[in-house]
């Protein structure tokens, strides 16, 4: 499993793996059923604590992701796509209010706005 750690970020370990794997599994690379690594073996792949991977799997299975049996290890679960993209929409709404009204405080355009977002997205526009 190929998971980045950044200690620059901000973002505590244990979200940015349990982050990943959400990634992971929402792109179709960990399908439905598979089993993931063991927490242990896990944390001795990323050079990171037992208890962070423990509290990334905790924060997998609360929010969904993930099923966990004693003895059997844990295997991703199921999704419901609609439900995570309408959060991911949510999450993005309120980030792009954010930069709007940054945005408007600093007399930047809406077109300049759409530009830099352009950029921003390696001029994607899909």
């Amino acid at each position: 499993m190929n998971i980045n750690i950044s200690n620059s970020n901000g973002e505590p370990i244990y979200l940015q793996v349990a982050n990943q794997i959400k990634t992971l599994i929402m792109e179709g690379k960990l399908k439905e059923g598979e089993m993931l690594p063991s927490m242990r073996v896990l944390a001795t792949e990323l050079r990171i604590s037992f208890m962070t991977t423990k509290r990334a799997y905790e924060e997998l299975e609360r929010d969904g992701f993930i099923e966990s049996y004693t003895g059997k290890g844990s295997f991703v679960k199921a999704q419901n796509l609609e439900i995570y993209r309408e959060e991911q929409l949510k999450h993005i709404e309120s980030l792009l209010m954010e930069a709007g009204d940054t945005a408007r405080k600093a007399g930047i355009t809406m077109e300049e706005l759409h530009e830099l977002l352009d950029l921003v997205n390696g001029g994607d526009q899909t």
